[in-house]
């Protein structure tokens, strides 16, 4: 009974093809942009936490103040650092970090960047790979070397797309850097700046050299690596009471420090970015709703155009149930028509946004699935009213139907 029904509503809808069509197109609209949307936010959600783990592994920040101000606050020490790697547990490596500007100048070319003192370790904190050259070494921070490892953004626009600038000098206001790397690209952060526009350094060759602050409290921040699988939370709660300690923080005081946690970062963003993209793919299930009105208002019609058609099947013996399922199955096989294509409407349409934003191509089976069943319901939902009016037809006044 299902198959022949299936094969009757097959029939109607290749008997009038253009109002099929538009009927559908409500449904195949709506699909494709739940579908659209979902993949997409997917995507951009992979692009973010990729982002976000470029900048280390278990990542966490010390800085002065609160949030990304420092202004007036108190900054790290060497001692800060050792009472932190001696007394957190969890923590794999650390890394003193001084940040000055400054700009960089070869030959005729100039660029103002971001100056980055640090120790050797630092390149394995941050996750840091060497295209060219090498990194500068522990003997070298010792000493004070007047060595430099820089960014792909230097590279390309201090030295020149096609330039090797391993073994060439760049100058930093009075003093000279010897370029001995240059990191592999990493692109933009997940906030927005660019990882490949900086020069590293040696936080002695910074301190000595360009802030004149060799030994003193000013450390601008500290950057730490905590062990894998060691919860990042625990050594954030440690740190903060180590500090509020050593700092002689009452309780009523106020942290004047803070700590930035890369994965609770990457779980904030990724949790707005899948926010937005339930409430963009809930405003797109919209015009699925839409798309089921405009199939119960041509039910409707069909209803009134096959009276005489209903009333002779009824005459001869049809029972009621069997109206309503062929109405019902005509219905549901519009719907899930525009599903499918609705699908493949989608998967063309990420193909093609998914470059021109940047974002990975994620097919997901499930939502597809989900927009597919959803629109059968919608089907089923807005046909049954149809159906039922047709099954509910006097046989004699359906057959003196005009």
């Amino acid at each position: 009974m299902f198959f022949n029904a299936f094969l009757i509503a097959l029939r109607e809808i290749r008997r009038n093809l253009t109002r099929a069509f538009l009927t559908v197109v409500g449904i195949v609209i709506g699909v494709a942009a739940v579908v659209t949307m979902v993949t997409l936010g997917r995507g951009a959600t992979e692009v973010i936490k990729a982002q976000i783990s470029n900048m280390g592994s278990n990542l966490l920040i010390l800085r002065p103040g609160q949030g990304w101000g420092s202004r007036g606050a108190p900054q790290f020490s060497e001692s800060d650092l050792v009472a932190i790697k001696n007394q957190v547990p969890g923590i794999r490596s650390l890394s003193p970090f001084v940040m000055t500007n400054s700009p960089a100048v070869y030959l005729e070319k100039a660029r103002n960047t971001d100056i980055q003192g640090t120790s050797a370790n630092y390149f394995e904190i941050a996750n840091w790979k060497i295209a060219t050259g090498r990194f500068f070494t522990d003997e070298e921070v010792k000493e004070g070397a007047a060595v430099c490892v820089i960014g792909e953004t230097i590279r390309k626009e201090v030295f020149g797309k096609n330039v090797d600038a391993v073994g060439k000098r760049v100058r930093l206001k009075a003093m000279s850097l010897l370029v001995v790397g240059v990191t592999a690209a990493k692109g933009q952060a997940g906030y927005g700046d660019d990882l490949d526009d900086n020069i590293i350094t040696p936080i002695t060759t910074v301190q000595r050299r360009l802030t004149g602050k060799p030994n003193l409290q000013s450390i601008n921040q500290v950057m730490i690596s905590g062990n894998d699988g060691y919860p990042t939370a625990v050594i954030v709660s440690d740190i903060y009471s180590l500090m509020r300690e050593r700092r002689g923080l009452t309780k009523n005081e106020e942290n004047n420090f803070s700590v930035f946690d890369s994965l609770q970062l990457a779980d904030a963003i990724s949790s707005s970015t899948r926010v937005m993209t339930s409430l963009l793919g809930a405003v797109a299930g919209v015009s699925l709703l839409v798309g089921g009105i405009g199939i119960m208002n041509i039910m409707l019609v069909s209803v009134t155009e096959r009276t005489r058609e209903i009333g002779i099947r009824l005459a001869i013996g049809a029972r009621g149930r069997e109206v309503l399922l062929q109405f019902l199955v005509e219905a549901v096989t519009l719907s899930c028509v525009g599903g499918i294509a609705g699908i493949l409407l989608a998967y063309a349409l990420c193909s093609g946004l998914a470059k021109v934003v940047g974002a990975p191509f994620l097919f997901d089976p499930k939502i597809n699935i989900i927009a597919f069943v959803f629109s059968a319901a919608i089907g089923i939902v807005f046909g049954f009213m149809p159906a039922r009016r047709a099954a509910s037809l006097d046989p004699i006044d359906a057959l003196r139907h005009e």
